[in-house]
């Protein structure tokens, strides 16, 4: 294919000439077998890491749906403590009204008494009337007498003349107080009509008919609730039901992602088993590749401590310092500036070696990317996170399953198979390769080569 992946034959392979016709045609036919075998495990890694994937997918919609389902139930418990309350008030309103009604017929009854008295009132005020226009015609008698009196007569006549000018206010002011009577007795007769009411006869006053609409419609608001809060009642228990089933679902399923990822395991383990056996695969050449960058870093880290263009602790420095408004979230350290310097003209280098390749890096043991290949060092867009996701990698830290693997990974080789994240729900299948980075014989990190299938 090209120089470094030139295939590497087995040392067996080489005795050839002198082995027996029989032992070489055996010894190709367990090869064969064996590079079957191991593209058997690269398809079973495939297509558990496509399972796994949508399992992953499967689980976080259910677990959205889960708490959305919860939130949900809040708001109906909100819902049912508010028709509680609408409850409560509108049995408290209808009391209320029932007391108005009892309070108004009473008034209604004391109005009764009231234009009784004044009726009794008026007939006073007559008798007076009548008293006066008496007294005033006495006092006119008296006056005539006292005339022929002469000048004997004088004083009684003058009293007999206030008399009957006492009189004649007195008969004034009991027929106002008769016609004010009067007035007052037809509005209180018109008012007690009002509020009284007559069950038997079916008469119902203004008043008793306004608070009769009243009663009416709060029953109504009260039935709605009482209705209301029956379904939300039976909605709130469908809801537990479905929220307990979904709950069940998404232990299945985070089951069924645990035993899919014993099977990505086990086909991970199968084709490194065969690389180790010496055995040219598919997977070897960028095993090798994956083995030489991280020999080269290392010896470029190990160069930079020797020279003191590095300390050793600003190296292995795992303070990182996050960048302000990056998302997703970027991150600094102290060997940044050396990483930009020394790890592209070895990662850029790998890219070149087979168009499978999609990224070649270097991650220490937390997973961190100082520097990422230049494709995918841009600056991030302010308020693009899908963009960033996919085009702004470097300085971040990729603590995932793989990423925590290839980083703390101590053997010569890991293999794994996984969904790369680009963003906008977008993920591209690949295998990556690790090895490790040693600096002074202290483990730095790795090299991770991912490459497509």
């Amino acid at each position: 294919m090209f120089s470094l992946f030139k295939a590497n034959r087995p040392v067996a392979a080489d005795h050839a000439a002198v082995e027996p016709q029989g032992g070489r045609l055996g010894s190709d036919l367990a090869m064969e077998a064996v590079r079957s075998i191991a593209k058997q495990a690269s398809d079973l890694g495939r297509d558990a890491c496509e399972v796994r994937g949508l399992m992953e997918d499967t689980n976080k919609v259910s677990v959205r749906q889960v708490q959305a389902m919860a939130e949900l139930s809040v708001q109906v418990g909100g819902v049912q403590k508010s028709q509680d309350a609408i409850a409560g008030t509108t049995a408290q309103s209808l009391a209320s009204v029932a007391r108005a009604r009892k309070v108004v017929q009473g008034v209604g009854k004391e109005f009764v008494g009231v234009v009784d008295t004044l009726r009794h009132v008026s007939e006073a005020a007559s008798q007076i009337t009548q008293i006066a226009l008496q007294t005033r015609l006495v006092a006119f008698n008296a006056s005539v007498e006292a005339k022929r009196a002469g000048e004997a007569g004088r004083g009684f006549g003058v009293v007999a003349d206030a008399v009957k000018d006492l009189s004649a206010k007195v008969e004034a002011s009991s027929k106002q107080i008769m016609s004010t009577v009067g007035d007052l007795d037809q509005r209180i007769e018109a008012l007690a009509s009002e509020i009284q009411s007559d069950a038997g006869r079916g008469k119902l006053g203004t008043f008793h008919v306004a608070l009769a609409e009243v009663e009416e419609g709060v029953s109504r608001i009260n039935a709605a609730a009482d209705e209301s809060r029956s379904i939300c009642s039976g909605l709130a228990g469908q809801m537990r039901e479905l929220e307990r089933e979904m709950q069940q679902t998404t232990r299945a399923l985070d089951t069924a992602m645990s035993r899919s990822e014993s099977f990505l395991r086990v086909s991970e383990h199968l084709i490194e088993q065969v690389a180790t056996c010496g055995i040219e695969t598919q997977d070897t050449p960028f095993i090798r590749a994956a083995q030489d960058a991280a020999g080269q870093i290392s010896k470029l880290l190990e160069d930079s401590l020797r020279t003191g263009t590095i300390a050793e602790a600003a190296l292995f420095d795992e303070h990182y310092v996050p960048v302000p408004g990056t998302s997703p979230q970027q991150h600094t350290t102290r060997f940044i500036d050396l990483a930009d310097r020394l790890f592209p003209q070895v990662q850029e280098k790998v890219l070149t070696l087979s168009p499978k390749i999609v990224f070649c890096i270097a991650a220490d043991r937390n997973g961190y990317i100082a520097t990422h290949n230049k494709k995918y060092c841009h600056p991030q867009r302010a308020g693009d996170t899908a963009w960033n996701t996919a085009n702004s990698r470097w300085r971040r830290i990729f603590n995932d399953r793989t990423g925590l693997a290839s980083g703390r990974n101590t053997r010569a080789f890991l293999l794994q198979t996984y969904r790369r994240d680009m963003g906008g729900g977008n993920f591209v299948l690949l295998k990556e390769v690790a090895a490790p980075i040693t600096v002074n014989g202290r483990h730095w990190g790795g090299v991770r080569l991912a490459f497509g299938f």
